[in-house]
């Protein structure tokens, strides 16, 4: 760790710039508790990555995922919010004023701190899956499968996850093929019943995936058999990845109560976590919904609930 640079104090610190930590910018902004927002890894979070959005109320012809993230930030601007690069690299919320450190050089001391850090798929980690993200591979079926209505998809994964997004698929797609690593699922049973039941799914077990096949957007996929060595293409127009998400928390793990996987606990029906003036929202506390209208209402309840804390205060 490098020797402060400078250190500033905030009133309302937020930190990450998805739908969430924009939103709660707007709503803390238009409060006048003076947000200062650092951006983050990847500003504007995974809709960056995003092409097509068509499920976001407001945009009846859809919108592109950046794009709709660049009006998201200007419209934080615009409220008041100041909006700055730089990545949260540690944190120390043993007292207030809470301290964080930014690019681990400026120190921000923050009397409230709104955490919208995201979470993160988890990829295969093909060259051919990055190339094509956007352009037929998702990690979200239910984001981006109206596009692949009335076509063949695959999926790859075996939890219960991946076994949700195979049946929210089959009823769009004419065949969904479903990829499996091993020769189980660990989905939960009634899960592979239904999977079972779902007669336009069809399984490969042992099945490794090789190489996503398309130049500009996904034409198929070439898959090995782990115990035959066999390979097969399959030709599909969107490819699906379910093997999880990762909640970008690591930094908080010393001070917040997290769930098994890293996801921040907050208090049910609120953004408050187990620290007084520490909130979360959106994806990394959210491992059930994962869209962008919740992560942006998640948001739009921490600037609340930050809003009203901070008034109970003594000045």
């Amino acid at each position: 760790m490098t020797e402060n640079k400078s250190t500033e104090q905030v009133h309302c610190l937020i930190i990450g710039s998805g739908p969430a930590g924009y939103s709660a910018a707007i709503y803390t902004a238009r409060a006048n508790l003076k947000p200062v927002l650092y951006q983050g890894i990847q500003p504007g979070g995974q809709l960056t990555i995003t092409t097509e959005v068509e499920n976001y109320p407001g945009y009846p012809d859809g919108v592109q995922g950046p794009e709709m993230m660049v009006e998201f930030e200007k419209q934080a601007t615009r409220m008041g919010a100041d909006i700055r690069f730089g990545l949260a690299t540690k944190v120390d919320f043993s007292r207030r004023p809470y301290r964080v450190w930014i690019d681990e050089e400026k120190l921000i001391e923050a009397d409230s701190v709104i955490i919208a850090t995201g979470a993160s798929a988890k990829w295969l980690g093909l060259p051919s899956e990055e190339k094509l993200n956007g352009f037929g591979v998702s990690a979200c079926a239910v984001c981006d499968g109206f596009f692949f209505k009335g076509r063949q998809v695959a999926i790859v994964g075996a939890g219960d996850t991946a076994a949700e997004e195979a049946l929210y698929l089959s009823k769009l797609c004419t065949q969904v093929h479903m990829l499996i690593r091993r020769d189980q699922m660990r989905a939960s049973q009634i899960m592979q019943q239904r999977i079972r039941e779902s007669s336009n799914i069809k399984i490969y077990w042992n099945t490794e995936v090789d190489e996503i096949l398309g130049e500009t957007k996904v034409e198929g996929v070439r898959i090995k058999n782990s115990k035959t060595g066999t390979k097969e293409t399959i030709a599909v127009n969107g490819f699906f990845v379910a093997i999880g998400h990762e909640p970008n928390s690591n930094i908080f793990k010393e001070w917040l109560d997290m769930d098994e996987t890293g996801y921040i606990k907050t208090i049910p029906g609120s953004s408050r976590t187990n620290i007084e003036g520490i909130f979360a929202a959106g994806d990394v506390q959210d491992r059930i919904y994962r869209q962008a209208v919740t992560a942006a209402g998640s948001g739009c309840m921490a600037a609340l609930d930050a809003e009203r804390w901070l008034s109970l205060q003594p000045k």
